[in-house]
């Protein structure tokens, strides 16, 4: 069983397409794995028999050999982007050379693109939508670019991006997302300062709920208690700014609302195992990021 990141894919082809509902958009199949992306919606994609509407940011996920249609009204065509492209073998890729079958002929295809049994890869849906996630929608718009704008390298470039944007779009599957306003609200205002000087009884009446019952929920919407949530996030910006910012440390632990240094010094080195100066002395990730979180959800 593979991974994810076991993963070498080839961007085969790329183009924009505008669906009007004529015959070729019927019962068919395809040789390599797909993607269509609908900026706008309206009109159905049919996967397997099942029928799913396609939203606005709509993106179709397809499988080589998966039996699909598109139910599009002439009276409403719809444009997409549509990816064509192997997962699993660059050195021999298909996608240079895709077919379609269509029904009632038999779906028997000849070479199709490599299909490794991957759980993760499974996990991923054949249709949803990028509404809500408005950085993968535009790094998908930025392959787009890429494809029809580069001169040099572009498979070695595009085949890169997409490697970054399936494990991208796998973590954003299944990352945990607060949906009830009130805590998405103070998670804003958390985000927006964190070093607030702020108790937790101030955030339960701000979002106008019990004690018992704000803690209940903001442990349900972020996997933390109240506290823990703070924490993370304190820390977390404190290794950006020890980084990227030449404030002293002593002015890093006042920005993070710390009283003095010696609390900060001593909750930093318990989370990520250096002082701050060690820290700020170590040499960079080369990511330039600041080392995985490793506290784990209470």
């Amino acid at each position: 069983m593979k991974s994810l990141s076991d993963m070498t894919p080839y961007l085969g082809d790329l183009m924009p397409y505008v669906y009007d509902g004529s015959a070729n958009e019927g019962l068919r199949v395809c040789s390599v794995y797909a993607m269509h992306l609908f900026p706008e919606g309206g009109g159905e994609m049919e996967i397997e028999d099942v029928r799913y509407p396609l939203d606005k940011r709509a993106l179709v996920f397809l499988r080589p050999g998966q039996p699909h249609a598109f139910h599009i009204s002439p009276e409403r065509p719809l444009s997409s982007f549509n990816l064509y492209f192997d997962l699993w073998d660059a050195k021999n890729p298909v996608s240079l050379n895709r077919i379609f079958i269509y029904a009632p002929e038999p779906f028997k295809l000849g070479a199709v693109s490599v299909a490794c049994p991957c759980a993760e890869l499974d996990a991923l849906p054949g249709v949803s939508s990028l509404q809500d996630d408005p950085q993968l929608y535009e790094e998908l718009l930025r392959i787009v670019r890429v494809y029809e704008e580069s001169r040099y390298y572009r498979s070695e470039i595009l085949n890169s991006m997409m490697y970054a944007w399936m494990l991208n779009w796998f973590n954003a599957r299944h990352t945990r997302r607060p949906s009830d306003y009130r805590i998405v609200k103070l998670l804003e205002r958390l985000e927006h300062n964190p070093g607030r000087r702020e108790s937790v009884g101030e955030w339960w009446e701000m979002c106008g709920l019990s004690r018992t019952y704000f803690h209940e929920l903001f442990l349900r919407e972020t996997g933390f208690t109240p506290k823990a949530y703070q924490h993370r996030l304190r820390m977390r910006r404190a290794a950006i700014l020890l980084r990227e910012s030449d404030l002293t440390i002593t002015a890093v632990a006042d920005k993070l609302g710390y009283p003095s240094i010696h609390p900060f010094t001593r909750h930093f080195g318990a989370y990520y195992g250096v002082s701050p100066m060690q820290y700020r002395r170590r040499p960079a990730s080369p990511t330039g990021a600041p080392p995985a979180d490793p506290s784990p959800a209470p």
